[in-house]
């Protein structure tokens, strides 16, 4: 009706929990954790400070929002990577997991800063150790489908290992470098004995 201004949109506090959410990554991204802060995270959600510090009091509740948010990132990426390759040789993943690794250094060198500082903020944050966690945990249920237990979890801490190394030193690994450690681990060794599963892959298979 003429004289009436429009309609309020409803108040959705799900959603502001996301913007609030994704906004600290974006600061994180920036600012490093260093660098976070609450006024830091309003502004460029676009939300009054008030509502920053309504569902998170706390810091350590921004970065463990951003840290959650990382995890369900990684998640999906690695259950599409698996979906789109339902079988691989050892070469094969060999190669995909070398060209993955490569891209943490080039194109996707920002965003493996970021979600590697959320990470490492677990280092002095013992309550976000649960979370982090599920990294290196994930990464090895997604290597089961091709090779054994022991193979999937020396892998997932090689590449995170790998990864790290890239991003913190100098200069990152090589292709060669990185093609040639993971050759060594995901090759079957006809010398030695089938590893058994350990307790904690036993629970992520069953």
């Amino acid at each position: 009706m003429a004289g009436q201004g429009a309609p309020k949109r409803r108040y959705d506090a799900k959603r502001r929990i996301e913007e609030i959410a994704a906004a600290t990554e974006q600061v994180i991204a920036e600012r490093g954790i260093e660098g976070l802060t609450h006024r830091a995270v309003a502004e460029r959600a676009g939300v009054p400070l008030g509502a920053t510090t309504y569902h998170f009091a706390t810091k350590d509740d921004l970065i463990e929002a951003a840290l959650q948010r990382s995890v369900d990132r990684y998640a999906g990426y690695l259950a599409d990577w698996v979906a789109q390759r339902p079988e691989l040789t050892p070469e094969q993943l060999t190669v995909l997991l070398t060209d993955a690794l490569m891209g943490c250094f080039g194109p996707q060198r920002d965003n493996q800063v970021r979600e590697f500082e959320l990470y490492l903020a677990a280092l002095r944050r013992p309550a976000l150790r649960p979370i982090a966690d599920r990294f290196i945990e994930l990464s090895v249920h997604a290597l089961l489908p091709y090779v054994d237990p022991l193979t999937a979890r020396t892998a997932a801490v090689a590449t995170n290992g790998l990864t790290l190394r890239g991003l913190a030193g100098t200069t990152p690994p090589t292709r060669a470098e990185v093609e040639g450690i993971l050759r060594r681990i995901l090759t079957p060794h006809p010398d030695l004995p089938a590893p058994a599963a350990d307790q904690d892959t036993r629970q992520a298979l069953a």
